[in-house]
């Protein structure tokens, strides 16, 4: 599921996807007979507090990390695909006549948003997008409708031009997260067809489970359990500085006992909290199981963590990397594509909007 808070399409672009810990820029091209090559890549961190709850609180800090970023990417592009948090977006699937012409649509949606959006519509950006015809009648068709308040998009859009680059695309990060994962479903076996495959997204901090059936999400949980909890930890025991627990976690270097002492402890209780999440999968929907769990976000590539899940849960899990089946290009270092590719699910997502048809 796509979706354009902006119209404009076709100029090459790549994915900017601004998190609560980092800027990640990626440019996907095509690498001809259906082929997909990752052309280039950069993860660039931010200041702590830049970014909070998927708030822009410090506009200048965001923009020199974006500049950083788009120096070492390396790219002439300057068009990029963004998201908005999907936690400010308000999303609603509603059934209108089937065969309206667009400008029909446009009207019956703004007349069915003004009952579900709790702002007048001059303060939102509003899209929609047809799905398909309605499961119980074929004189009917569902569309679903996003709208976020137009200064969550203008945060983001006044980043992207303050470093010289121009937003084309607006995006919801749980459907560019969802376009990327479709991508890493296909290589499950009977790709993922009729399947439950739950994606646990663990970030700084906040772990966000979904269970994806059919390329549709069927449940989506928020826990407030991130990676920040490993570096708290590392603080508490190393009496270590944010920053130094911070660059201690993502380079090593850290002491003989830490694996032992705190990581693993730290992965049993992330163990413990997807657990918990599939509880209320199970209980809140028709559904009993799970047939595999998918790691995103940055702490996705500790090592032995889907080994640990997978003993914890009894099902079969893996790391989702998206490039698995793409091409690089040879300034890429792949052992360092893979061990990021869980961190870069979103921007992969908004990168693939390069070759939306038009």
């Amino acid at each position: 599921m796509a979706f354009d808070l902006f119209k404009p399409k076709a100029p090459p672009l790549f994915g900017l996807d601004i998190s609560s810990s980092s800027v990640k820029m990626l440019e996907i091209v095509d690498a001809g007979k259906g082929a997909y090559r990752v052309e280039r890549y950069a993860i660039e961190p931010l200041p702590r507090e830049a970014v909070v709850d998927g708030n822009i609180s410090n506009l200048e800090a965001v923009t020199e990390s974006v500049k950083r970023a788009h120096k070492r990417l390396g790219t002439r592009t300057k068009y990029v695909a963004m998201a908005v948090p999907s936690g400010a977006v308000i999303t609603k699937k509603i059934v209108v006549a089937a065969g309206l012409r667009e400008e029909e649509l446009e009207v019956q949606v703004e007349g069915e948003a003004n009952q579900y959006i709790p702002f007048a519509l001059e303060e939102v950006n509003l899209d929609f997008q047809v799905v398909g015809p309605s499961p119980t009648s074929p004189e009917e068709q569902e569309v679903l409708i996003a709208a976020t308040r137009k200064e969550k998009v203008e945060d983001r859009v006044a980043v992207a031009e303050s470093a010289g680059l121009k937003a084309l695309v607006m995006d919801v990060e749980s459907f560019a997260q969802q376009a990327a994962l479709a991508l890493v479903v296909k290589s499950l076996p009977e790709e993922g067809k009729d399947k439950n495959i739950a994606v646990v997204d663990v970030g700084a901090n906040v772990m966000n489970v979904s269970v994806l059936r059919n390329d549709q999400s069927v449940y989506t949980r928020e826990q407030a359990f991130g990676g920040n909890q490993l570096t708290q930890d590392i603080i508490a025991r190393y009496g270590m500085s944010p920053e130094e627990a911070e660059n201690a976690k993502r380079s090593g270097g850290l002491p003989d006992d830490f694996e032992a002492e705190v990581q693993r402890p730290f992965m049993e209780n992330l163990s413990m909290e997807i657990q918990r999440a599939l509880q209320f999968f199970f209980t809140s929907t028709p559904y009993h199981s799970v047939d595999h769990i998918l790691l995103a976000g940055g702490s996705a590539v500790i090592p032995g963590l889907e080994e640990v899940v997978n003993s914890r849960s009894q099902v079969p899990t893996s790391v989702a990397n998206p490039f698995a089946s793409m091409q690089a290009s040879p300034r890429i270092q792949l052992k360092r594509l893979v061990s990021d590719a869980p961190s870069l699910i979103v921007a992969c997502g908004l990168a693939m909007r390069r070759f939306d048809p038009v």
